[in-house]
């Protein structure tokens, strides 16, 4: 990933100008280590060195990181998060990533945890992280979950059916929304389809508001006389 890994830096170092010399010198350490104590000091220091203000992007860089990883989208991203990303990507190859991603993520506060999530599609072996990022969907954190099931490509790319499944059900049941979820489109399949009917009638039932991006997942099955007769109420009730 190192178009993408170019692109975090850039943009780290465009908006933290006062502190490009320790990024630059940071990362040169950790590029260069052996051992991954360096990584792990960057890491703790770089809210305190950077700030946590949001990247400041625009439509030409979010296009450029679509390039660089289709599906990937780091709006929202914090100047903090997006360069302890990229140290993650600086760092050699001197141990199974798997393993320093683990790490990583035991010795991490809630916003490294984020950063660690959001940075999912631009890992190496992708499939030998899928334990850790169940603990992600686990969590009972909403930023967290969120770090992974928004504007987050892994799980469109990654995850069978059932934990897809998974994922849009807790989502709603923890009240995230599902349009931020990339691929709710392209990942929708018939048992998904199901699930979201029980979820709706439920909701109807009881008198209670049917978020309005279920409809996304559901449409394509709208031939389907349950998911049909969902979309009717739903669009009598508009």
């Amino acid at each position: 990933m190192t178009q993408a890994a170019d692109l975090l830096r850039n943009w780290v170092l465009a908006q933290a100008e006062d502190e490009a010399d320790w990024i630059v010198r940071s990362l040169a350490r950790i590029a260069s280590a052996t051992q991954e104590r360096d990584l792990f000091i960057f890491m703790g220091l770089a809210p305190r060195r950077l700030g946590k203000a949001d990247l400041a992007l625009g439509a030409e860089d979010l296009d450029a990181a679509d390039a660089a990883c289709p599906g990937w989208s780091p709006e929202g991203w914090s100047v903090d998060g997006a360069a302890r990303v990229l140290a993650i990507l600086t760092a050699p190859a001197t141990r199974i990533f798997a393993d320093r991603f683990k790490d990583l993520r035991r010795t991490a506060d809630v916003a490294e945890m984020i950063a660690l999530y959001r940075g999912l599609p631009l890992y190496p072996d992708p499939d030998s992280l899928h334990f850790e990022v169940g603990e992600g969907l686990r969590s009972n954190i909403k930023a967290v979950f969120e770090s992974i099931a928004h504007r987050n490509p892994f799980p469109r790319d990654h995850f069978d059916e059932h934990r897809w499944n998974h994922m849009i059900l807790k989502a709603l049941f923890i009240g995230s929304r599902l349009t931020p979820i990339t691929g709710l489109g392209a990942r929708a399949n018939p048992e998904l389809a199901r699930i979201l009917v029980d979820y709706a009638e439920e909701r109807i039932a009881a008198g209670r508001p049917v978020p309005q991006d279920l409809w996304i997942p559901l449409k394509p099955f709208r031939g389907d006389p349950a998911v049909a007769a969902i979309l009717r109420q739903e669009e009598v009730a508009q």
